[in-house]
């Protein structure tokens, strides 16, 4: 019976669902901000080579503390090129955690690279050689984890 005398209708219960996993890992999303902020700070440290050697904007050639500090950020930006990727896909198709283990070793080798090199060039290897390794084991990671996805 419809109208101003029906009773009210009953309210269907919804389900409780759980919670759902995070659409990104936050393991290597930390390790990607922590990769960026790298690549801010070396930023910075050629803003600030700049002002203290009197290199004005666009000249991209000055004393070698200055051309240092470029080639700190010129060459963080070219591995982060080949890092960020790799990193990615070795989380989400091989293991989150070896991943960013992995990506946090990168970020501090990063940061030894770029103290060694701007105290002098022959102070850069350690840095540079861990940092490489580390981006290549998460490729070889990224590589081994897609075709196991492609043959399943």
């Amino acid at each position: 019976m419809l109208g101003p005398f029906a009773p009210a209708a009953m309210p269907i219960p919804l389900p409780v669902l759980p919670p759902l996993p995070p659409l990104v890992p936050p393991l290597p999303a930390l390790v990607t901000l922590l990769a960026l902020l790298l690549y801010l700070a070396t930023a910075l440290l050629v803003g600030r080579a700049r002002f203290r050697h009197g290199v004005l904007p666009p000249a991209s050639d000055g004393p070698e503390p200055f051309q240092r500090a470029v080639r700190v950020q010129q060459n963080t930006l070219e591995q982060l090129v080949f890092f960020l990727p790799s990193l990615w896909l070795a989380a989400l198709f091989a293991s989150e955690r070896w991943a960013s283990l992995l990506g946090f070793i990168w970020v501090g080798a990063r940061v030894a690279y770029a103290a060694g090199y701007l105290q002098a060039p022959e102070k850069r290897g350690p840095g540079f050689g861990i940092s490489f390794l580390a981006g290549v084991v998460l490729w070889l990671m990224a590589l081994v984890g897609v075709f196991g996805a492609l043959g399943s």
